[in-house]
């Protein structure tokens, strides 16, 4: 080929490649816009209910039956007079409970999981299996024997809901970790130690951080189920300041009415601990949940 016709065909391949860039950038810009908007709408259908909560709290007394979707006049009032029964003490209650059972899970399911994780004993497998059966237990199958052994221990209500809580919670904890800890090589421990770090010293220094994503879901998860438990704490709380959130949110519905007004406005508070902690480790929780995928 002569030196003119490779010239000649030097831009028309640098105009093919120019065309075929702008062809890849147009998909990929509808493609995202498309996402994007599949994603706006999944949050707008996750956060509808929530809206509805709100709408509902600030709606007055003779308005609740009106079939509008937003009211004439708007009162907030509920969510003033709504501290008057005592929700700011059971909101404190159940930040005991969630926050006592989430250290008790992690005290108990670190080491279960790192040992189940570096260990190959015999029975590995069947004591792995033994905790995850334990997640089939309900906890209002298990409603009679708990409020008997409650009732025979006599301790402190909100110290019995800590420790059901937290075994409710052990075997979940557990696993997310024992998978966690088996995606991190141990070779990076064995290098610690051969620098002069324990066992204990590398576990500390290497692992745990190396292992945070994991903690912190498992962390998640145990706050919220712990946040969110009625049946066993509706038992045990005989009312008053012992009382959790969820239960206090029932006392709004009594047998004749229901005071629409207060159990939304009620509602709405305790949901808002909740968002704020997970907001705050929504990355972690994330990572989390890959735990063990890749290894």
């Amino acid at each position: 080929m002569s030196a003119t016709g490779v010239a000649g065909t030097l831009p028309e391949t640098r105009t093919d490649e120019r065309r075929a860039v702008r062809r890849r950038r147009s998909t990929g810009g509808w493609k995202k816009a498309v996402f994007a908007a599949l994603a706006y709408l999944i949050a707008l259908l996750f956060i509808f209910p929530y809206a509805v909560m709100v709408i509902a709290a600030a709606r007055p007394l003779n308005e609740q039956r009106t079939a509008s979707y937003f009211p004439a006049h708007w009162d907030w009032s509920n969510f003033t007079t709504l501290w008057s029964f005592g929700l700011g003490q059971n909101i404190v209650t159940s930040l005991e409970i969630a926050a006592g059972a989430t250290v008790l899970v992690l005290l108990v399911s670190l080491p279960a999981a790192y040992y189940t994780a570096r260990r190959r004993f015999r029975g590995r497998v069947f004591f792995l299996l033994l905790v995850l059966v334990t997640q089939m237990f309900q906890p209002t199958a298990m409603l009679v024997g708990i409020y008997r052994e409650y009732t025979f221990v006599s301790i402190n209500p909100v110290l019995a809901l800590i420790i059901i809580n937290a075994g409710f919670n052990l075997a979940f904890a557990t696993w997310i970790l024992n998978a966690y800890f088996s995606s991190i090589p141990a070779e990076l421990e064995e290098a610690a130690m051969v620098d002069g770090a324990g066992r204990l010293g590398a576990l500390l220094r290497i692992t745990l951080p190396l292992a945070l994503p994991g903690i912190v879901t498992a962390l998640i998860f145990t706050f919220i189920a712990a946040w969110n438990e009625f049946v066993v704490a509706l038992i045990i709380t005989n009312g008053g300041s012992s009382q959790p959130i969820g239960v206090k949110l029932d006392s709004f519905i009594g047998g004749y009415q229901i005071d629409w007004g207060h159990l939304f406005a009620a509602s709405v508070v305790a949901i808002i601990p909740v968002i704020i902690l997970f907001g705050l480790i929504e990355r972690k929780v994330v990572g989390g949940l890959t735990a063990g995928s890749i290894k």
